[in-house]
């Protein structure tokens, strides 16, 4: 690739991330994928209003004459919070791109927006799905389990997207693939205690997915089991036995740790605007206070599976 999305590609790299830029008339693509998903049914409804339905499929007001997307994938790890409960330290997992993903998402952009400003382009946020992006882009793979995996980061990985002005010669636009190892490896499927991943369809069975359920506000269904219950916000069960992420599974960041104050006035739900000071701005570091009922509800379920395991 050379020229100036040449250029831009050698930045990518040096940041240690990766990525591709496609044409703005791809959007209609992007749009359609989810709109028939949906249409057809293969969508769970409260799946597609809760997560889906904030799509925009057209470019922002202020850069009406944007000419090309560009996606990015950057490595990132797992997090570890320490919470202590009843005398003991309970190490508890939140998976890649919760914690920190606006601040993530915004650093990127930025990198992106300066380079593109001192070449005489603009750029602008997007509201897309970038997974599906990522996938048609030509950047990333599915795994079996729906997950997008990107060569050398497995599937720890942010996706961030950005609109640019900027020309886009080249196209890399193709069908999203599956990732081969997924053609004789099952072990994702074994491993989802809800049964999301099936043998009907290559597309997940949302509505039975923990991490699904673990990201709303309502309380888990009867069907659910609290011993499935082993991240504070999503689920690792088919990520931690596939082997695309056997490089990857021992990196985590180890951040802000709750005392035994703390983690009652979670499991007791306090209303946020009434935590001490300092735990509320803890909770701030790590960007999850917007969940902020959704992990009291999470972190209960945990504390009482490490107080019944004893």
């Amino acid at each position: 690739m050379t020229g100036i999305t040449g250029r831009l590609m050698d930045l990518i790299q040096e940041q240690g991330w990766k990525g591709r830029i496609v044409p703005i008339r791809h959007l209609d693509d992007l749009k359609r994928e989810i709109c028939d998903r949906y249409a057809s049914g293969l969508l769970d409804g409260r799946l597609y209003r809760d997560q889906l339905s904030w799509f925009s499929f057209e470019p922002p007001g202020h850069l009406p004459d944007a000419r090309s997307i560009i996606v990015v994938a950057l490595p990132v790890s797992q997090t570890r919070i320490p919470f202590h409960w009843q005398g003991c330290r309970l190490a508890v997992v939140v998976p890649p791109t919760y914690a920190g993903y606006s601040a993530t998402t915004a650093r990127v952009q930025a990198v992106l927006a300066s380079w593109l400003d001192r070449e005489g382009y603009n750029a602008a946020a997007p509201q897309l799905p970038l997974k599906t992006l990522a996938a048609w882009s030509g950047l990333a793979e599915y795994g079996r389990n729906n997950i997008c995996y990107v060569a050398g980061m497995g599937s720890f990985l942010q996706l961030v997207g950005v609109f640019a002005d900027l020309p886009c010669a080249q196209d890399s636009w193709r069908k999203p693939t599956m990732l081969r190892r997924c053609d004789s490896c099952v072990a994702c499927l074994r491993s989802c205690p809800g049964g999301a991943i099936g043998q009907d369809r290559f597309l997940l069975h949302a509505e039975n997915c923990l991490t699904f359920h673990n990201e709303t506000a309502a309380e888990f269904p009867a069907w659910i089991q609290p011993s499935w219950h082993h991240c504070l916000i999503g689920c690792m069960k088919c990520q931690n036995v596939c082997p695309e992420n056997k490089a990857v599974l021992s990196r985590f960041d180890d951040r802000a740790e709750f005392s035994e104050y703390e983690t009652a006035c979670f499991v007791e739900r306090m209303p946020f605007d009434q935590l001490p000071r300092e735990t509320a701005t803890k909770l701030g570091s790590l960007q999850l206070n917007e969940e902020y009922l959704i992990l009291c509800r999470n972190l209960s379920m945990l504390v009482s599976r490490s107080v019944e395991s004893r």
